[in-house]
């Protein structure tokens, strides 16, 4: 612990060392490196966690702002971009399912980071650049007073050994970089549920995970393996199902990252045992994810669960205090988002705390940045995730979004600080002029996909390509090709919408009763859920109950006969 935190005043006191707290730290002396900034931060070391892997924004932030791509590249491993694969009844191996990647090694920079690594390393920048650190030390309360001087109380959980027990720190301005304790949120009662996203996760540390480059592989598969030129192993692979998805994340050394993600109305972990019993049981059920865990074991303490992940606070900052990364709202792990929101809301944090402090007025800065980061969250999540998870285990259906998707967001938020300089960070994703109409129609397409694979169900054709397909395209650039590839995504969903969508255009597709099972290991898949359907509103599943769901979500959901 380098500091007792009785110094007074401090510019900024930050709570919590982690990456959006420790780039926050970095930012603001960057502005002004005469600032005085503490750092609270309660582990004494960093465990690993989730939000391991990049995509091109966060990259970008960590190569191009903080100037890591020396750590990335010797610490961490280049990211070749993501994969994703499907299955059905006819699935019977990893070679059988449809698979939807590029056909050779991504154009611009992604890295799978292993976050103990990568938070250590930017702490330590942070403290080289004149940040006073404090650690191992708990926040025990944080009292607020407007236009005045914050006050922060602590402990120290190491004892009397380091330091004092307990003190207090007082700063004009608090940065709440605590990531999922979300302390101010939580205090002041600003954290809000998404229940129109009931996702619930599962994860933990993999050894032994199958190599998709590995000669095993590639001697039962040959023409499989010989179809992507690219690398398969160090992208993000996500293996997909009706209702829930997993990531398969390599980090140094070996190990692996094995998640999954999915919405409590459509699917559920099954019930006993250990918790990563359940998760291996669930994934399982999925050929290619039972044939990349053939010789794999999970890690024992390093098992994780969390319902109801996603969430938002209603208010982001006001005359005092700024929240950052996952303390200000998480919405979803699919796309690699979080390290996104981390370098923007760390930007902007950065430049709305050294702005005030050298004299700009801080009530229109301050409703100006809750305007941004509560309008980027909502048209965020409608343009992207809402009910996504209706239609992204569809082979067809999910590809052609991810086209849309990784289209719209290269040309609207990837090409921002590649033209314009890390500068227009300090503006969220979907926050800035003319944004609102590509939200929108970013929107209508999840939406309507949404709907027609609702329809799929109801009719007993969902999936239908999941089995032997592949979609091999050549990485999304920053170039002339751009808009012409987003177009012709559009006209392809315009097709989708005259061969079969105008069944839904007028009706929301009724319930079909999922089928019983058949032996063999997809009896599992259905108690879990993987065979529920939505009813005639379409929001609510047959699917398996949920003991400690949000109520909003336990409502709607009924046991599965099976």
């Amino acid at each position: 612990m380098s500091d007792d935190g009785q110094s007074e005043p401090w510019d900024a006191i930050i709570l919590g060392g982690s990456l959006a707290g420790a780039s926050t730290a970095v930012l603001l002396l960057r502005r002004n490196p005469a600032l005085r900034v503490l750092i609270i931060e309660k582990a004494e070391r960093f465990g690993r966690k989730v939000g391991e892997s990049t995509v091109e924004t966060s990259a970008y932030f960590l190569g191009h702002v903080l100037g890591l791509t020396s750590h990335l590249n010797e610490h961490h491993l280049v990211k070749q971009g993501m994969r994703f694969w499907f299955g059905n009844d006819q699935t019977r191996t990893l070679a059988d399912c449809s698979e939807t990647g590029p056909i050779y090694n991504v154009r611009l920079p992604g890295y799978q980071i292993d976050r103990s690594v990568l938070d250590e390393e930017v702490l330590a920048m942070a403290v080289r650049a004149g940040a006073q650190l404090m650690r191992p030390v708990k926040v025990r309360d944080v009292i607020l007073a407007e236009g005045g001087m914050q006050t922060v109380l602590w402990e120290n959980e190491a004892g009397t050994a380091a330091g004092p027990v307990q003190g207090a720190a007082r700063g004009r301005w608090v940065i709440d970089g605590s990531g999922y304790a979300a302390v101010l949120a939580r205090k002041f009662g600003w954290m809000t549920p998404n229940t129109a996203h009931p996702i619930a996760a599962c994860w933990s540390r993999w050894k032994g995970v199958g190599n998709m480059d590995g000669r095993e592989l590639a001697g039962l598969y040959p023409q499989w393996s010989r179809r992507a030129k690219g690398v398969r192993y160090t992208a993000t692979n996500h293996i997909c199902g009706r209702g829930w998805w997993s990531w398969w994340i390599p980090l140094k050394g070996g190990d692996f990252s094995v998640g999954i993600v999915y919405d409590q109305r459509l699917a559920e972990l099954p019930p006993g045992g250990k918790l990563g019993d359940r998760l291996r049981t669930f994934l399982d059920q999925q050929p290619a994810a039972r044939e990349l865990l053939a010789g794999a074991h999970w890690q024992e303490g390093d098992v994780h669960f969390r319902r109801n992940c996603a969430y938002r606070s209603t208010t982001f900052a006001g005359d005092g205090f700024v929240l950052v990364g996952d303390a200000a709202a998480f919405m979803d792990p699919f796309y690699s988002p979080g390290m996104d929101w981390i370098s923007f809301s760390s930007s902007a944090a950065a430049a709305l705390v050294a702005d005030t402090l050298a004299g700009a007025p801080v009530a229109p800065r301050v409703a100006k940045h809750n305007w941004d980061f509560s309008h980027s969250y909502d048209r965020w999540f409608d343009a992207v995730y809402r009910d996504k998870y209706h239609y992204m285990g569809d082979f067809e259906l999910m590809t052609l979004a991810f086209r849309l998707d990784l289209g719209c967001y290269y040309a609207g938020v990837v090409s921002q600080p590649f033209k314009l300089g890390e500068s227009i960070l300090v503006i969220p994703a979907f926050a800035r002029p003319g944004a609102g109409p590509a939200a929108a129609l970013m929107g209508l397409y999840n939406r309507r996909l949404a709907k027609i694979a609702r329809g799929r169900m109801a009719r007993g054709v969902w999936g239908r390509h999941n089995t032997r397909h592949f979609f091999g395209f050549i990485s999304y650039e920053l170039n002339k090709r751009l808009l012409p590839r987003i177009i012709w995504a559009l006209v392809c969903w315009l097709g989708l919408e005259m061969r079969e969508g105008w069944r839904t255009w007028f009706h929301e597709p009724g319930l079909r009763k999922a089928p019983a099972p058949s032996a063999g290991t997809e009896d599992a898949f259905v108690a879990v859920g993987y065979l529920a359907t939505v009813n005639v509103k379409g929001a609510a599943p047959q699917g398996a109950a949920m003991a400690g769901a949000h109520p909003s979500v336990a409502r709607e959901v009924e046991p599965l006969k099976v």
